[in-house]
């Protein structure tokens, strides 16, 4: 795949956008992450410092989606003014509309929805923030029940964009990531897969994605870890430390990259250091917990 192939020799580590694109997100210990005032220029400022340490650092590969606030427009703007990087790859994703209004405090801070008439408009939203920068699509945050998976005028248009080559690729969340990755995996347009790349949570409290991740690696996905540090809840006091959980999703053999979503420099650095450590991930299999419970204590976590 071009992007492997683009990737070679950079960090394995991503840099995700999610936790400084928008005011208000669901990461541990937030509150002390971020400048007093959120405005628009200050998170701006953030996610190009940021930026700019990964990119220093290695990182190549970076991550945002049009529910993440304006992540997509800052790493626009970031890319417009340094013209003479032309080497990392961008992956975005549509299928969460952003409606905080720029609020911590909000009722509802994305909606989800994967019908035809939603990609039509945020891609085209992403293309004109991103233009020809864009090298991953995903669907985000697929579920059993979305339509996604069966809605044969999206696949098509999903496959004309793959013709144009964007990798066409997908997100899960849910205690139902596995039997969504092998479903997507046997979606087909003219008899080709659809799907090349896969984006799911995995970590040392919820790894049940694996098994079906090692697939998708097989039959030639590229493969994302995202969550790797359980938003937070492994790096806090009492966890296993950044370092520990971001390496060993790094050391399954599926991963190709995994993210990292620090909001400050020094977490940027922390997470980086996680490509020098040695860590047997057998050690840590007590760490988790069934999936339900999992992902029903992650949906409680609070946006702050």
């Amino acid at each position: 795949m071009a992007i492997i192939d683009r990737l070679a020799g950079a960090s394995r580590i991503g840099l995700g956008l999610a936790a400084v694109g928008r005011p208000g997100y669901i990461n541990l210990g937030r509150a002390a992450d971020l400048p007093v005032e959120r405005t628009v220029e200050a998170l701006r400022a953030r996610a190009c410092e940021l930026l700019d340490q990964a990119y220093a650092a290695g990182v190549r590969y970076f991550d945002v989606a049009r529910s993440y606030g304006r992540a997509e427009e800052f790493l626009a703007q970031w890319l417009q003014a340094r013209p003479d990087i032309d080497d990392v790859v961008v992956g975005s994703k549509w299928g969460y509309t952003y409606t905080a209004g720029w609020r911590v405090e909000a009722e509802t801070h994305e909606v989800k929805d994967h019908r035809v008439a939603t990609f039509d408009r945020q891609y085209g939203e992403t293309r004109a923030l991103l233009g020809d920068r864009l090298d991953l699509y995903q669907i985000h945050s697929v579920t059993p029940d979305s339509p996604a998976l069966r809605d044969a005028t999206l696949h098509r248009r999903l496959a004309d964009l793959a013709e144009q080559g964007v990798v066409v690729g997908l997100s899960t969340s849910g205690p139902a990531q596995a039997e969504v990755i092998r479903s997507a995996l046997g979606v087909r347009v003219d008899g080709q897969p659809l799907f090349r790349s896969v984006q799911a949570t995995w970590n040392l409290l919820e790894p049940s994605a694996g098994p079906a991740l090692a697939e998708a690696h097989d039959v030639g996905c590229l493969v994302f870890v995202k969550e790797a540090l359980a938003n937070g809840r492994l790096a806090v006091r009492g966890g296993v430390g950044d370092g520990v959980a971001l390496a060993a999703a790094l050391r399954q053999p599926w991963a190709a990259i995994v993210l990292s979503g620090a909001a400050t420099g020094d977490q940027l650095a922390s997470n980086l250091r996680a490509e020098t450590l040695t860590v047997d991930p057998a050690r840590w299999a007590d760490l988790a917990v069934p999936g339900t419970r999992y992902w029903q204590e992650r949906s409680q976590l609070p946006w702050t």
